[in-house]
């Protein structure tokens, strides 16, 4: 079915021309037509699916039927890099339209942001703290807004924001349309659909969540200090051309990235301790090409979209199946090929089971032949975090004796007068004139 059956506005089907789509996907194909009719939808959509066009097609079609000034649409996001990414693929769909838009999401200036409101563009893409950073001034309003997105609804749930989610949506027009899309239905979230949506056309909601059927899932067992070693290994074989490695924690990926640059492997990290214009120009330049590895923390799971991405691995096995599934939803996308590789330490097991047990099968085991799975490593990744803190404590404790010495050496000057009187003072004045007041 070409793109053309679905009846989009004759602008946007010139921008889906240009950027080489040929045809909808599955959730394309099911969520545009009651988008279109301006109903509620609930879809429960695997993540690389290509569920960003299936919101965005049928909003801004709606808003080109009927243009005036005002903010007509917002789509709610969890992370800066995933309102950035519908940010871009929006330009690229309202190329040929006067459709405005702006990105509101934190790490930057909210000058620019707050020009957006006060120009009221036709769709707002934001995160939900900054937007209630905004919501607290006059400028900013929402009652306009009739069609709202609430994407990755269960990783807004994961990241704390769902009290923020309900704050922003008592704030919108009780008239609207709102489709709404995860990846997972946890309880929570099926409760505020409930909330949420008027007799809404629900997509894939019994259809448990996988990975795509493009991607060829792999295990490597591996002990947990030679996991790096054994990445050089796959990207110096050329078995990895480009990838996108996910860490449990933000030491983690610094310390890789690290281990991979003394490798002589291009690389650069991506996580919450980084400001925006280093998540940005990181993932800018992994998809130039520019960095060859690109080492992330969950944070950035679902907000990062690189057109062909041959390869995802999982350097850390995540602790729930639902991470898995979205770190490895990276790769095939949109119906393409892909590799995912997860590194798995003895004490990892368990973690590995449940994964196996949500994808409802076992993942293939592999042994690189000419890997030493004996060797002792040269030093450990990640220096445990009671380490840490102590080596913290330590240094302190230093520089509190050093602050000590200095002001007992100051204070010992003092009293035996090596510090001066300064020429002109009252006292040396009075001995000059002879004496104190009984001279007088």
């Amino acid at each position: 079915m070409p793109f053309s059956s679905l009846q989009l506005h004759p602008k946007l089907l010139r921008s889906i021309q240009d950027r080489g789509f040929l045809r909808p996907t599955p959730i394309q194909a099911e969520a545009i037509p009651p988008g279109l009719a301006g109903k509620d939808v609930l879809a429960c959509a695997m993540t690389g699916s290509g569920k960003t066009a299936a919101f965005l097609l049928p909003i801004l079609h709606q808003i080109l039927l009927e243009p005036r000034r005002a903010t007509r649409a917002l789509v709610l996001t969890p992370t800066r890099e995933l309102a950035a990414q519908i940010f871009d693929d929006l330009k690229g769909f309202a190329k040929h339209t006067p459709i405005t838009s702006a990105a509101i999401f934190g790490g930057v200036g909210m000058g620019p942001q707050e020009t957006a409101f006060r120009r009221k563009v036709d769709v707002l893409i934001a995160t939900p703290g900054r937007l209630l950073d905004h919501l607290q001034y006059d400028y900013a309003q929402l009652d306009s807004v009739e069609h709202f997105v609430l994407d990755e609804a269960d990783r807004m749930l994961d990241m704390g924001f769902l009290p923020d989610v309900k704050r922003i949506i008592h704030r919108l027009p009780r008239k609207r349309q709102t489709l709404f899309f995860s990846a997972t239905m946890p309880e929570p979230i099926v409760a505020l659909t409930r909330e949420l949506l008027h007799s809404p056309v629900r997509i894939q909601l019994q259809r448990r969540a996988a990975p795509a059927d493009g991607i060829t899932q792999a295990v490597y067992p591996v002990p947990q200090e030679l996991k790096s070693t054994l990445l050089v290994k796959l990207l110096e074989r050329g078995d990895l051309k480009e990838a996108l490695v996910f860490t449990r924690t933000k030491h983690r990926a610094d310390r890789l990235t690290r281990t991979l640059v003394r490798a002589g492997i291009v690389a650069e990290r991506i996580h919450g301790n980084r400001s925006q214009a280093q998540r940005t120009a990181a993932l800018a330049g992994f998809k130039a090409g520019r960095f060859r590895v690109l080492v992330a923390t969950d944070i950035a799971a679902r907000g990062i979209d690189v057109e062909a991405l041959g390869h995802v691995v999982n350097f850390d096995v995540p602790k729930v199946p639902e991470d898995y599934i979205h770190r490895v939803g990276r790769t095939a996308r949109a119906e393409a090929k892909g590799e995912a590789f997860t590194f798995v330490a003895p004490e990892e097991r368990g973690e590995l089971r449940g994964i196996e047990r949500a994808v409802g099968k076992q993942l293939p085991k592999v042994m690189v032949p000419d890997f030493d799975y004996t060797a002792k490593p040269e030093g450990k990744l990640e220096v445990p975090i009671g380490e840490r803190i102590a080596a913290i404590r330590a240094r302190k404790a230093e520089d509190r004796a050093r602050a000590k010495v200095n002001a007992d050496r100051r204070a010992a000057n003092v009293l035996a007068g090596a510090v001066p009187v300064r020429r002109g003072s009252r006292a040396s004045h009075s001995r000059h004139r002879g004496g104190g007041s009984g001279a007088r």
